[in-house]
């Protein structure tokens, strides 16, 4: 027998004693009076029947639910501040109970939600500088901050499918340029395992690279790499899932999705992205400067050559054509930044 259907059981007995006691209790003739008591336990029994549930152990399973999808610093953050709102309640019951009824058996009460609720919402909101104040470390706080927002360079940062696939996160993870954890959620894990399980061989080699990338991540990151079980209920789609579980954690999205980044943005999350990241990192050429590049194929005007740096940048050579095929020595012209990244026009040096 299951807790939830002893739950009914018991539920059904308290409430068919309680509609027998008052069925009872009504002023009627003694044949109506026990007719409307057994009436009124039979209703009382199915109330507490159906009803039971939704007042005890469902209630109490959404509770459990949201207390686990709470992070830990938050939970302890919260208890605390209400803790002490209750306190600084008690403190003002005693001058609150002096005053003329009905005041002073309803403001005592009115102080207790009112400093309980402020005190756990205050304090959870400020979860971190309420951990900095017991751990001693208000001292190194300033060094931390990297932002007006006291976001941290320490704060942890979630990986999506994409940036996993991609791999580039593996070796910046072994740089030292993300200092957080690394948190991977399940459905996230679920989505890669997803895609390696694929028909399709492009896509089922792509979740595997993923997956051994998450693997190498795992023993090679000089920071932490956390599978983690939080989920957000009654949200299916996998992007959304991971907005709201950035802004439960209050930390940051790891991606390279330009969709995601954009609509992450909307919301307010903070988002990392690795193209970006690798625009801002590319050589940096200004015009008059030389460099060396192989001309590989022909532009789309006349007698223009193509080549690419090492990093992806594209090259267009003023009458380059004729040294397809060799590495000449250009001086750039202009360079021109775009959406989709950065192109260098030059000419071949000497001219």
């Amino acid at each position: 027998m299951s807790f939830e259907f002893f739950l009914r059981l018991v539920g059904m007995a308290v409430l068919a004693f309680g509609g027998l006691t008052l069925g009872s209790n009504l002023r009627v003739t003694d044949a109506q009076q026990s007719l409307w008591a057994i009436v009124f336990a039979l209703v009382g029994a199915l109330a507490g029947l159906i009803l039971t549930p939704h007042l005890t152990t469902r209630p109490a399973r959404q509770l459990r639910d949201y207390l686990n999808g709470l992070p830990a610093q938050q939970l302890v953050a919260g208890v605390v501040g209400l803790i002490i709102g209750l306190i600084i309640a008690a403190l003002l019951s005693l001058p609150l109970s002096l005053l003329p009824e009905p005041f002073n058996a309803l403001l005592p009460v009115v102080a207790a939600v009112i400093l309980g609720y402020f005190g756990t919402s205050i304090f959870a909101s400020r979860r971190r500088d309420v951990f900095d104040l017991f751990s001693g470390s208000f001292a190194n706080l300033n060094m931390a901050q990297t932002n007006d927002e006291g976001l941290t360079s320490t704060r942890d940062v979630l990986l999506d499918t994409s940036v996993i696939i991609d791999g580039r996160i593996a070796d910046i993870s072994q740089t030292g340029f993300i200092m957080g954890p690394m948190i991977v959620p399940r459905f996230i894990l679920n989505e890669l395992q997803h895609i390696a399980d694929s028909s399709d061989q492009l896509r089922r080699n792509r979740g595997r690279r993923g997956i051994e990338i998450l693997n190498r991540m795992q023993t090679d990151a000089l920071v932490p790499v956390r599978i983690t079980d939080m989920d957000v209920e009654g949200v299916e789609e996998v992007d959304e899932k991971l907005i709201l579980l950035a802004k439960q954690l209050d930390c940051a999205i790891v991606t390279n999705d330009f969709n995601l980044n954009r609509i992450a943005e909307l919301h307010g999350v903070l988002v990392l992205n690795i193209n970006d990241l690798a625009n801002a990192v590319k050589t940096i050429y200004l015009p008059g400067e030389d460099l060396d590049i192989e001309i590989i194929q022909e532009g789309k005007e006349l007698n223009q050559g193509v080549g690419f740096l090492e990093d992806g940048t594209m090259v267009v050579i003023e009458d380059g054509r004729r040294h397809m095929g060799s590495t000449i020595s250009a001086t750039v012209t202009k360079v021109l930044q775009t959406s989709a990244g950065r192109m260098i026009f030059a000419r071949p040096a000497g001219r």
